[in-house]
């Protein structure tokens, strides 16, 4: 592997954890380069959990020196997504991944319109005790987000962002921080499986796993200092355009433009 190729990891990680520190899908960018650099899909989507892990430990924390969570007020979310995490990286390989894409995208473009629609949900904390158990649906959801996170990671954030205004009634900073704990937590248990299947090329990932720990030591400082408000914005943007990517709706664009002035 040329030098260079270590240097755009490394900056590809730096974005990737800045990006999932404030709003999530940072492993858009990191999924398809390490592609690009010779990672057979499955290798990638392995490989790319160290960086996830190592950014998340970072990024927690930082979140937990600034006071943005508590440990304990994310147990009743960790263990139902630590357990479907499980599951998801299970089937990883026995799954249509475009098809998931592609409906991925279609509920975060249905998650754009709900950030816009109620912004004060993502802003102000509703004051529910997280060290009480919620409902029982909010179970279930996490469950499936696990599923998810286990399965292909890229995304996961956002619908665990999702659970945690709506089903933890926390403000969109708490729900960052706790999402970042979660995150790596369950990807602890995805990897344990990915490492039983010798699909993780350890030198790549560690490469990209240094830029995501600054990119998540950076992200996270931003996140607290510059407020709910901030990252809400943030959040509206990088959704709506992960939801135009997974939809196919860029590269539609991207051929229509080579076609014009072709």
């Amino acid at each position: 592997m040329e030098w260079y190729i270590y240097v755009i990891l490394v900056v590809a990680g730096i974005v990737a954890g800045f990006i999932n520190m404030l709003a999530g899908s940072g492993s858009l960018i990191t999924l398809p380069l390490l592609m690009f650099v010779g990672l057979p899909p499955t290798v990638a989507n392995a490989t790319n959990r160290i960086g996830i892990l190592i950014q998340s430990i970072v990024g927690s924390a930082s979140f937990r020196q600034q006071k943005a969570f508590t440990f304990r007020e994310s147990i009743w979310f960790l263990l139902p997504s630590a357990a479907g995490s499980v599951l998801g990286a299970l089937i990883a390989s026995n799954f249509n991944e475009e098809l998931m894409r592609r409906v991925i995208g279609g509920l975060l473009l249905f998650m754009f319109f709900m950030i816009l629609y109620k912004p004060e949900k993502w802003i102000v904390a509703r004051n529910h005790d997280l060290h009480r158990a919620p409902k029982a649906w909010v179970f279930v959801i996490f469950f499936l987000i696990g599923i998810y996170g286990g399965f292909i990671q890229a995304g996961v954030g956002f619908f665990l962002l999702a659970g945690l205004v709506y089903g933890g009634g926390t403000d969109i900073i708490k729900a960052n921080a706790l999402k970042v704990f979660i995150t790596g937590v369950f990807t602890i248990f995805a990897m344990g499986v990915f490492i039983f299947s010798s699909q993780i090329d350890y030198k790549t990932g560690l490469i990209l796993a240094s830029g995501n720990a600054i990119g998540a030591f950076l992200g996270s400082r931003v996140a607290v200092s510059w407020g709910p408000r901030f990252v809400r914005i943030i959040l509206l943007v990088v959704v709506f355009v992960s939801s135009l990517e997974l939809t196919g709706v860029i590269d539609l664009i991207v051929n229509a433009i080579r076609t014009l002035f072709a």
